[in-house]
């Protein structure tokens, strides 16, 4: 996807002044509440003529307020999923999907019914009303129903916020299958920085109306290491939980990890560790209450606003710590040293569980 925005628009006092250029398949949009990301993709896909300025995708262009073009949102074959699905309640699932199918030309209908309802795994759902799904449910027919138009963009507009923890990272792995396996390039619009990470490559900043910095998911999760509340927030996929002396023992790239014993109905998952749990000795410690200490290398560091960012590296595994300068230099922290990091057993969040032997 090859995507060019110099458009303008105002709302009263606020004006959105969207200028970029971007060239990928997982482009993300970050912003607060507020900051124009909605006001942006609305007039990406038709929904708001901006005042002034010009849009092309893939060297056509959708909006010229110059060459006065500005085509309607049918003929820009751009898709959308928004937090609220929006589903036909008059249809069952089996309708909602061939909604957008049906009004897709013909030339165009690229996309197998089958096997978009296998990898959105809808099969048992084609016949039920949607009144009678589950949010996650919703969300996945909602998508289906998107990627059935056959568009060459697809846009999420904060398509998990309406959706609890549990059920949002059940839902990522569906939004960035579909666009793997269909070939659909994706902008992904959202106010976390754990979804822009997990679904984007490339992240164009808003801030009051203006695209303020555009840079890798990973870099800005760096960058705002710093001004955040919760720190840089490692990701961690943890398998074959055995429980051990009253906790869950699982497997991880960089060796054994200590859980919580709430965690024991989840055998393998995604959790998150920020990177403020995490303290580093510079030798081994004679004796410690944390349950976790693992021999790392360091990799790298880095400055985030007054923190220093330590990249670790404990075998395969890679995990970001957070110190305050003067305590990096103390310890004569630096690049290729040994260090040992210790987190406690609590520490850890699960944000998605894995558990075959429950359906």
């Amino acid at each position: 996807m090859q995507l060019t925005m110099m458009a303008s628009k105002r709302f009263g006092e606020f004006t959105l002044e969207a200028d970029f250029s971007v060239n990928g398949e997982r482009t993300g949009v970050f912003g607060v509440s507020g900051s124009g990301k909605s006001t942006l993709v609305g007039m990406l896909a038709g929904l708001v003529e901006p005042d002034c300025g010009k849009i092309v995708l893939n060297g056509d262009c959708l909006f010229s307020s110059s060459a006065r073009i500005n085509l309607p949102p049918e003929q820009r074959r751009i898709a959308m999923v928004f937090q609220q699905h929006a589903l036909f309640p008059h249809l069952d699932v089996k309708g909602n999907l061939f909604y957008g199918f049906n009004r897709c030309r013909q030339e165009h209908r690229v996309i197998d019914f089958d096997a978009l309802v296998g990898v959105l795994e809808l099969d048992d759902l084609l016949r039920r009303s949607v009144k009678n799904l589950s949010g996650g449910e919703k969300q996945r027919v909602a998508l289906g129903r998107a990627i059935l138009a056959n568009p060459r963009l697809l846009l999420m507009d904060e398509p998990l916020s309406a959706l609890d923890d549990t059920l949002r990272f059940q839902i990522i792995p569906y939004l960035r299958s579909v666009s793997e396996q269909f070939g659909i390039p994706y902008l992904f619009i959202s106010h976390s920085l754990v979804e822009m990470r997990l679904m984007t490559d490339t992240v164009l900043v808003v801030e009051k109306g203006r695209i303020t910095d555009q840079t890798g998911s990973e870099q800005l999760a760096r960058n705002r290491m710093g001004r955040s509340s919760v720190g840089y927030i490692n990701l961690l996929e943890l398998h074959g939980m055995t429980e051990r002396d009253g906790m869950c023992a699982y497997r991880w790239d960089g060796g054994e990890l200590l859980l919580s014993a709430t965690n024991r109905d989840t055998e393998s998952g995604l959790f998150e560790l920020s990177s403020k749990d995490l303290i580093l000795f510079k030798q081994h410690p004679e004796a410690i209450s944390a349950r976790n200490l693992l021999r790392c290398t360091v990799a790298a560091l880095f400055e985030s606003g007054t923190k220093m960012g330590v990249e670790l590296h404990c075998g395969d595994g890679k995990l970001i710590s957070e110190i305050v300068p003067v305590a990096a230099r103390e310890l004569g922290i630096s690049p290729g040293c040994t260090v040992y990091a210790a987190c406690k057993a609590s520490a850890f969040r699960r944000l998605s569980a894995r558990n075959p032997s429950k359906k």
